[in-house]
């Protein structure tokens, strides 16, 4: 059971507040977003947004006033006082606007990563067709635990993460079928080469590290995929992106 620091929907028309709804499994699409500190700051905030409103335009969510409506209610619902550690939903469907917020879990050193025969559905898109997903999510501690989303033989994702994968020093990554995220495109910036290439399951133990970055882990190292007996072989990459991401953290502004 998820629990909620903050939970409200909104008529997209007007704005009223109506009944929390989650959207999931709606035809729209959604954010989630780092917040920390006080007073709140928002880690690639307006990455984050630019992304959603142009996911909105793709599944005709129309209104010429949402950008300013979506950042109007962030802002109303955040309070200076409140020092948080917490991840910021932000969803829509063709009428209503929901936002959430929701205690942020630090992964584990010993995290351990769960293969299923599962992808998204149109994964270019942050979308709310998700609860498949979140059926598997629901019966793991996500501290310590994800779901490893897998097609023909292929690893693309996790539910929550994307994947990097590091043989001798250098950095892979999926082709495609899979949501590029913030997080990933930021350190897409800062890694002088991610080589992409199809991960098939049955070639992962070439691997010397298996690494998982998005909005809700930050950067996890992965320790074991008990279903192929892979186990980390060291953190050498992990620790130089954590050095990135780090840096990030420390120059994010505060939130206005």
């Amino acid at each position: 059971m998820v629990n909620y620091l903050l939970k409200k929907s909104y008529q997209l028309k007007d704005l009223k507040e109506i009944e929390f709804k989650d959207l999931w499994g709606d035809h729209g699409v959604f954010t989630t977003m780092w917040i920390f500190g006080s007073p709140p700051r928002i880690l690639f905030f307006k990455d984050h947004i630019n992304n959603l409103i142009k996911s909105t335009k793709a599944y005709s969510i129309i209104k010429s006033s949402i950008k300013s409506d979506i950042l109007r209610l962030i802002e109303e619902n955040l309070d200076n006082k409140i020092k948080y550690n917490h991840l910021l939903r932000v969803a829509l469907n063709k009428n209503t606007l929901s936002i959430s917020l929701r205690k942020r879990i630090k992964p584990k050193l010993n995290f351990n990563l769960k293969l299923v025969n599962l992808k998204r559905q149109k994964p270019e898109f942050k979308n709310l067709k998700y609860k498949e997903i979140l059926k598997h999510l629901s019966k793991l501690d996500n501290s310590k635990s994800d779901i490893g989303l897998c097609s023909n033989k292929k690893i693309l994702e996790t539910g929550t993460s994307n994947i990097l994968f590091v043989k001798n020093k250098k950095i892979f990554s999926p082709i495609n079928k899979f949501y590029k995220g913030i997080t990933y495109k930021f350190f897409k910036s800062k890694i002088k080469k991610i080589i992409k290439k199809d991960i098939l399951i049955n070639s992962l133990n070439e691997f010397d590290e298996i690494i998982l970055i998005g909005s809700g882990k930050g950067i996890a190292s992965v320790r074991t995929i008990n279903q192929v007996n892979w186990k980390r072989k060291e953190f050498k990459i992990y620790n130089q992106l954590l050095k990135h991401y780090n840096s990030a953290i420390n120059n994010c502004p505060k939130y206005k």
